[in-house]
């Protein structure tokens, strides 16, 4: 979550995202809990069994001479690499979906690995109802939820939000700022 000062609010000349207007002040980003990166996590840590597994199949096969530990450590730098290859996509798919509110729209930015990206954008006006939900014990203890528009043209599910009451409030705070009235409510 970043949260702007008003300087930077008002200075309309720096650019934070491409598609964003000269007259357009960004006031609030956000993006997904990182627990949408645990199966690239899972994925990772099983590379890094790799090179070790390796060496000690070839150890056992090999009793007369088995790998040296210098094998071992390379194998092991290559279980690294592994790692962090099978880890990265789902690293780039976090740290590149984001949510901007600007002071005109709402902008939701999904990447879903290295060619796929969706946008959506609406105006601050088309938003009539902003609510939020936590729904489960690991919903809970880890601390995030689903955030709910309702707009003009349909609903808006957003999904593995971090702290969804504070993303909720300041929402619901932007809209009020901007003269627009829009309804909450909790969804058990």
């Amino acid at each position: 979550m970043v949260k702007l000062s008003e300087s930077a609010k008002l200075a309309g000349k720096a650019k934070y995202f491409a598609d964003q207007f000269e007259d357009e002040g960004v006031l609030y980003v956000f993006r997904k809990h990182p627990i949408v990166m645990r199966k690239g996590l899972v994925l990772g840590s099983l590379g890094l069994l790799v090179g070790p597994l390796y060496t000690l199949i070839l150890t056992y096969t090999n009793t007369a001479t088995p790998p040296t530990m210098t094998f071992f450590y390379l194998s092991f730098l290559v279980s690294i690499g592994i790692a962090l290859l099978l880890f990265f996509p789902s690293w780039m798919s976090w740290y590149f979906s984001v949510f901007i509110v600007t002071d005109q729209r709402f902008i939701q930015i999904t990447q879903k690995g290295f060619f796929s990206r969706s946008v959506v954008d609406m105006g601050l006006n088309q938003i009539q109802m902003v609510n939020y939900e936590v729904k489960g014990l690991q919903e809970t203890l880890l601390g995030y939820g689903t955030i709910m528009m309702q707009t003009f043209v349909g609903d808006l599910l957003i999904h593995y939000i971090h702290h969804p009451a504070k993303i909720q409030k300041h929402l619901l705070e932007i809209l009020r700022d901007n003269g627009i009235t829009a309804t909450t409510r909790l969804v058990e």
